[in-house]
């Protein structure tokens, strides 16, 4: 992804909670706002020069441009969003449970997407037209493994980049449910992340960082800490550990904001406290949908909206920027917002077609078939042991006391 690539991927399928039952709507509803910024920031709010050819977004869109200059948060959001829902998506299984429920969540889209962005782009190549991802069968073939990055190639997918922040993270979280995850392990594990973060970022240590993400260890464990306080809920432990993780986030805040630099032509760089305001909402607006009122939102259409945002968020810059390049050179009179809308429509429909033909079909088939590979006589993969934690919030109420066991 070209000017500081973001974003990441929306985490787990529509969440259900296992503390109060039902679909977590709001959390859903967050998802789908990041992705608008994030969509946002490409189409509208890139700080790349001629990035729509003749079109200055400066000149033709300057009201959205200022404010879209800011989506690329929407990054940010997701790795938050992600602390939250893969907490809540590990409680009460097994690591080989996790496992197969990511495998088959993130793969199947992955390489689908993937196998369309190379059949594009050699279409593309055929017609006389030079294809914006590289199509060679080594960097293809290096991409389906999801780990490009680390395997020195360039991403096919340009949003890529953060399935490897995404997969570290999952992994930090198996090695705590091969430990064994309870309520006071996992605000240890937490307290210990980001410590060794800490001292990573003072060692300048290139290894810590690599294992650790400490550029958004604190994004993580504020959204972890956020679920424990909706499945157990609230207390002053769990609110000081916000507090010190979000206190970490905006610290570091600032690396992301000077990666995000453009000329004073056009906009200049983003003030670090604006960037910290709206990054606080969003916690605030987790905090509200998890384990504060908003959690008793039960709209499908934001669970289904917040299905979609995975696949929308794999093929709204790669594909879906393509369509509008290609409308404005076959109907320059269509303009460039009206053509962006367009390709936005598109890359939506696009989502809501690999929703319901790969991940739907495609990844439960592939969960069925892994849960059953990976079974031996005798092996729990198939059963749920709910952890033995101290405090159990009263299913009868969201925000009510905490049980005593």
């Amino acid at each position: 992804m070209s000017v500081s690539a973001d974003p990441a991927p929306p985490t787990a399928a529509p969440m259900t909670s296992r503390a109060g039952g039902g679909r977590l709507a709001a959390v859903d509803a967050l998802r789908l706002l990041a992705a608008a910024g994030v969509a946002a920031y490409h189409y509208l709010g890139t700080p790349t020069p001629h990035f729509w050819g003749t079109y200055d977004l400066t000149r033709t869109a300057p009201v959205l441009h200022a404010l879209s200059r800011y989506g690329w948060l929407g990054v940010e959001a997701f790795f938050l969003i992600s602390g939250f829902a893969i907490c809540m998506s590990c409680w009460g299984r097994t690591p080989a449970q996790f496992a197969v429920s990511r495998i088959a969540r993130l793969f199947p889209l992955y390489w689908t997407v993937i196998l369309v962005i190379v059949v594009v782009a050699w279409i593309a190549r055929l017609a006389g037209q030079r294809p914006g991802a590289p199509v060679d069968l080594r960097t293809t073939l290096g991409n389906l493994t999801m780990l490009p990055g680390p395997l020195g190639l360039r991403t096919t997918d340009g949003v890529a980049w953060t399935l490897w922040v995404e997969a570290r993270f999952y992994l930090l979280m198996a090695v705590l449910l091969l430990i064994g995850l309870t309520y006071r392990r996992t605000i240890a594990f937490c307290l210990l992340w980001l410590t060794l973060a800490a001292i990573g970022r003072e060692l300048h240590s290139s290894v810590l960082d690599e294992f650790l993400l400490t550029q958004y260890a604190g994004l993580f464990v504020a959204g972890m800490a956020l679920y424990l306080m909706h499945r157990f809920g609230p207390n002053l432990l769990l609110w000081l550990l916000t507090g010190f993780a979000w206190c970490y986030t905006l610290t570091l805040l600032g690396d992301r904001v000077a990666a995000h630099a453009a000329p004073a032509d056009r906009g200049g760089t983003p003030g670090w406290g604006v960037c910290a305001a709206v990054l606080t909402v969003f916690l605030i607006l987790l905090a509200l949908s998890g384990p504060g009122p908003l959690g008793r939102l039960r709209w499908r259409v934001l669970v289904y909206a917040g299905g979609l945002t995975y696949p929308f968020y794999l093929v709204h810059q790669s594909l879906g920027i393509p369509v509008v390049r290609g409308l404005l050179k076959a109907v320059p009179a269509l303009g460039l917002v009206p053509a962006i809308g367009l390709g936005l429509c598109f890359s939506l429909a696009l989502s809501a077609a690999l929703n319901h033909l790969v991940d739907r079909r495609a990844g439960a088939w592939l969960r069925r078939r892994l849960t059953s590979d990976i079974a031996v006589p005798g092996d729990p993969v198939g059963r749920r042991t709910p952890p033995p934690d101290p405090p159990v919030r009263q299913p009868s109420s969201r925000t009510g006391t905490v049980c005593q066991p």
